[in-house]
């Protein structure tokens, strides 16, 4: 996962995106063990503490679950895990329609504009 970070977002927060869209995707299953603090920092580069601020972050949200001796694991909900991919979904399309709207462009615009991309018609194709 070593990737550049973007300064205009905590690093905590963007691992917790990031796991967090793993797990809406099913690469990190309900029940399953997330990486030890020490190891995700070393694969993401950065601190042990920031890492265990982002799985702090994600129990206070009831996204995992740390068991005392044993880590963190994903939740055993399916519900909280469609509640997170609502939320995700929700965020993008806040961004694209905010983004959109930052161009000029009507929401009819916008939906024409979805709709032709949608069918594979991009750029006038």
């Amino acid at each position: 996962m070593t990737k550049e970070f973007q300064a205009s977002k905590p690093i905590y927060i963007q691992i917790a995106d990031h796991l967090s869209s793993q797990i809406v995707r099913g690469e990190i299953k309900p029940g399953e063990k997330l990486p030890s603090v020490r190891e995700m920092a070393i694969v993401s580069g950065v601190n042990p503490n920031t890492v265990q601020r982002t799985y702090s972050e994600m129990e206070r949200m009831g996204i995992v679950e740390t068991k005392r001796g044993q880590g963190t694991f994903v939740i055993q909900n399916e519900e909280i895990v469609d509640s997170l991919k609502t939320q995700l979904q929700r965020e993008i399309i806040d961004r694209f329609v905010q983004s959109m709207r930052g161009l000029g462009l009507s929401e009819e615009d916008i939906t024409e504009g979805l709709k032709q991309y949608l069918r594979g018609e991009q750029d006038g194709r």
